[in-house]
């Protein structure tokens, strides 16, 4: 259970797609960032751009700064896209179809546990945002059914208070003090 709360960390969203980035496999895998580049450029075919894109510098920027600010950014990381390293390659980030892929390119039994567990922390993390997208449509029917109760609520004092309305001034007619002439009986 350690592993995959390991691996969720290491997922990422970018371009809307919840990814996972070269050099995370890597250290996942126990290869060098290069040598699953490597394995992924010999098998170029099997990782179209919906299963595998590299990061712009912006995006990569953006990255950075996210995973400095969660204190969280592994050493593979600093070491082989460090600042100092003009020419670096930016990242690959892999969706879960390219992670998947990569169990067909990766075949040592590292790899293959690895694959097991990275596709279940990517169903925990689906399940997860679907629990939620459940109680957000839950708390939209609450409100509406609130907005519908609160104009019910407001019917209902509007009509009270014409009610006590009419009855003020039924009391009103009944206690004026009458004027003109009065008959005797």
């Amino acid at each position: 259970m350690q592993i995959i709360k390991s691996i969720e960390s290491r997922i990422y969203t970018i371009r809307d797609e919840r990814v996972m980035l070269d050099f995370d496999l890597a250290s996942l895998y126990e290869v060098e960032t290069r040598v699953l580049n490597q394995a992924v450029k010999r098998n170029i075919m099997r990782f179209p751009e919906d299963f595998m894109f590299q990061l712009t510098k912006q995006e990569f920027e953006n990255l950075r700064l996210q995973i400095d600010n969660n204190q969280s950014m592994s050493s593979q990381f600093v070491m082989t896209y460090s600042n100092k390293r003009p020419n670096t390659a930016l990242p690959y980030a892999f969706t879960e179809q390219g992670v998947a892929m990569l169990s067909g390119v990766l075949k040592s039994e590292k790899a293959i546990n690895m694959n097991i567990a990275i596709m279940r922390a990517f169903v925990d993390i689906r399940r997860i945002l679907l629990k939620q997208s459940n109680i957000n449509e839950h708390l939209i029917e609450i409100k509406e059914r609130i907005g519908e109760h609160d104009v019910q609520l407001n019917e209902l004092y509007d009509a009270m208070d014409n009610l006590l309305d009419e009855k003020i001034a039924q009391l009103k007619w009944k206690d004026r003090n009458r004027i003109g002439f009065k008959i005797k009986e």
